[in-house]
């Protein structure tokens, strides 16, 4: 087959019946990705994809220089202060990935960072050094970087096909002498006991649930022992070690429910026992904190109320709580980290993340933090150091670097140190706000809308429209050096912050899933059509893009508003849901219950699905030009689900505008790794847009 003609999937019939309803999905033969014609087709529509993109191959060499030239290419991280060593990340021009290092400090009390440096620090250690490792591998990903407590051991794990099934491995720092301990098929993180003898990870289940923790000894040579196993399949778990190293705990948690388990730190080959039992539809995390001089656990939880309160209690009686923040309805409690003098507690309101602190006292009393911008995103930085004297913060918005400041609580004084260097970036050219739309139920959807302030606000100006709205996950102001190369073509950016997403709260979250998730995509509908309504942009200068949920919104949104869009980007999109969830054996599926519903037991749900899910209802219409990615690795959206989406819509648009495939053929969820090769894949996925919208110059 000639890469000039657009692939064509053959129809193989394939039946399924639930609920008394059949379906014949023609296209289910491509869920095989062993398949060596499933492999020939998905390299014949990137062999297709790239020669019909060929025009457009020096626009994306423009969008890779500029995105380079408005990068530190050699850069360096605020470093870390942790037990005698400060710990940071450096960047060398022409590499692609990072360096993990770590210099000793100066003297016992010195808590002030070096200065930030292009070169290495006095007596730098390479801890990690990414390239190295990358070496003979087309793909790379780290899992786990945890140094232990005595600071003599590294235990490191790394994915080289995209996976997330890593390798764990420990490294003697001084020498670096690679042990003969070795774990494979672990899942994310490391966590050390004190003792620097033992170290606690994760693994996950054949439906790639994190399932279990197991506690390794070093160089016992005994088989490493399973302390948890969460036998149901709702639940993942995960295990960590409190800021304060006094305990360990595993966090075993659902959707609408989640339960910790704890072990005192100083005995890791204990018994872990259950904090509070696990209740349906009952959320609640834990961090320890020492308020008014006594040890007592904090409990961030949802059983007052949706938006959750903060309670604390002490630590030999965790039931008996003291409410030290109440739940109200027009805030959602977000965390709370802990430290030696201070408590942070972040929390949303009014659409937007906020930061509140308080000093460790028997009765806390919280004052917001006002990092000086008004649409902007806020939090803790990485803080390791449970009692040092200074409290670090970070911020970012759509148009400030990301900063890292340190706070001195007793004094109220900050220092800056360090804001993201942007070669040729003046501020000042850019604006955000945010702008409110009613949707057709009434409710009142926030958007972020970010562009040049020389650019007529009134428009109609091209348009790149952003969502995602599943999971109660928050699309919060961040700064992208890439969205550079859109803003300066004149690009508004506007991300519709839907419901399904927890930007609102947690009813903003609950009002789009399950039997209502049609508000996740029809109030992105309303958003591009009050956009166009108020002039600010046109059908034929918007594009609409969204990745893995996001996908699944933009793919319904093809179905309810084709018309509405000049072009649409889905980034690994979750487009076939209907048939994911209907498995319990596919990777993550039965965990996603609680947010889709069951089809397989309830009809409703079955009913509700397939009435929105993109696969399910393509048809002959018009449907805008498209590009679809995927990679064939990907774990948590199939690459069967974009495969299956694109056969089906060229044998059905009728607009004759292209529909585009691309697979990254090593590579994950979250798509190649190496920064350069990144920005070459944004740059791919930006100069498309741009065309899309008229807007390469």
């Amino acid at each position: 087959m000639s890469a000039a003609v657009q692939p064509v999937a053959k129809k193989v019939p394939s039946e399924r019946t639930f609920h008394g309803d059949t379906v014949i999905d023609q296209y289910a033969w491509l869920a095989d990705t062993e398949n060596d014609e499933v492999l020939a087709y998905l390299r014949e529509h990137n062999a297709y994809t790239e020669e019909a993109t060929a025009a457009q191959e020096p626009l994306r060499e423009k969008i890779f220089g500029e995105i380079k030239a408005h990068t530190q290419e050699t850069d360096m991280s605020v470093p870390q202060r942790r037990g005698r060593h400060w710990y940071y990340a450096r960047t060398q021009e022409g590499k692609q990935y990072g360096i993990h290092c770590r210099a000793p400090i100066a003297a016992e009390d010195d808590w002030n960072p070096p200065v930030l440096s292009d070169d290495p620090l006095p007596g730098e250690q390479v801890l990690l050094d990414l390239n190295a490792e990358a070496e003979g591998h087309e793909y790379i990903a780290v899992g786990a970087a945890s140094v232990s407590p005595d600071g003599a051991l590294l235990a490191y794990s790394l994915d080289t096909s995209g996976d997330e099934r890593f390798t764990l491995r420990f490294k003697v720092i001084d020498t670096g002498e690679v042990l003969a301990d070795e774990v494979s098929g672990a899942f994310y993180g490391a966590t050390w006991a004190p003792d620097s003898r033992h170290l606690f990870y994760t693994t996950v289940d054949e439906a790639w649930r994190p399932d279990s923790i197991w506690r390794h000894e070093l160089g016992a040579g005994a088989e490493d022992v399973r302390v948890f196993h969460e036998p149901d399949q709702r639940f993942g778990v995960g295990v960590g070690l409190t800021r304060s190293e006094k305990y360990l705990m595993i966090v075993a948690s659902a959707t609408l429910s989640s339960e910790t388990s704890i072990l005192d730190a100083t005995d890791p080959t204990g018994e872990f026992q259950v904090l509070l039992p696990r209740e349906e539809d009952v959320e609640y995390s834990v961090d320890h904190a020492v308020l008014g001089g006594e040890d007592r656990f904090l409990f961030l939880h949802n059983r007052t109320g949706i938006n959750f309160e903060l309670a604390s209690a002490p630590v030999g009686a965790p039931s008996d709580w003291t409410v030290l923040v109440p739940h109200r309805d027009d805030v959602r409690l977000d965390f709370v980290d802990a430290f030696a003098r201070t408590l942070a507690l972040g929390y949303r309101r009014g659409g937007l993340p906020r930061l509140a602190l308080a000093a460790t006292e028997a009765e806390p009393s919280f004052s917001e933090w006002d990092p000086g911008e008004p649409l902007a995103n806020v939090g803790t930085a990485a803080n390791p150091e449970w009692d040092a004297p200074r409290l670090r913060l970070a911020y970012e918005s759509f148009v400030t670097p990301g900063t890292v400041l340190e706070l001195t609580p007793d004094t109220g004084e900050q220092t800056v140190l360090k804001r993201i260097n942007v070669p040729g970036y003046d501020a000042g050219q850019y604006a955000a706000e945010q702008v409110w739309v009613t949707a057709r139920d009434g409710a009142r959807v926030p958007v972020s809308v970010v562009r040049r302030t020389d650019i007529d606000a009134g428009g109609p100006a091209p348009t790149l429209l952003y969502g995602y709205g599943s999971y109660e996950a928050t699309m919060d102001p961040w700064f992208s050096v890439a969205r550079l190369s859109l803003l300066d073509r004149g690009v508004v950016f506007a991300v519709a912050h839907v419901r399904g997403g927890g930007e609102m709260g947690r009813a903003w979250y609950d009002h789009g899933k399950k039997l209502e998730k049609n508000n996740t995509f029809t109030d992105f509908v309303d958003v591009a059509r009050h956009l166009v309504d108020e002039g600010r942009t046109a059908p034929d200068r918007l594009v609409a893009m969204g990745g893995s949920a996001g996908g699944l919104l933009v793919g319904a949104v093809a179905n309810l508003a084709p018309e509405s869009f000049a072009g649409i980007v889905a980034d690994v999109p979750f487009v076939d849901p209907l048939t994911s969830i209907l498995d319990p054996s596919l990777p993550l599926t039965v965990g996603e219950w609680d947010e889709w519903g069951n089809p397989l037991e309830n009809a409703e749900v079955y009913r509700y699905m397939k009435a929105y899910s993109p696969y399910e209802n393509v048809e002959a219409r018009p449907y805008p030009a498209m590009l679809v990615t995927t990679s064939l690795n990907d774990t948590r959206v199939l690459p069967t689900e974009p495969a299956k989406w694109v056969a089906r819509l060229l044998a059905n648009s009728t607009s004759g505008e292209r529909i585009l495939l691309k697979t990254e053929m090593v590579a994950g969820h979250a798509g190649v790794s190496g920064r350069y090769a990144k920005w070459r894949e944004t740059a791919f996925e930006y100069a498309w847009i741009l065309d899309r919208l008229g807007a390469a110059q």
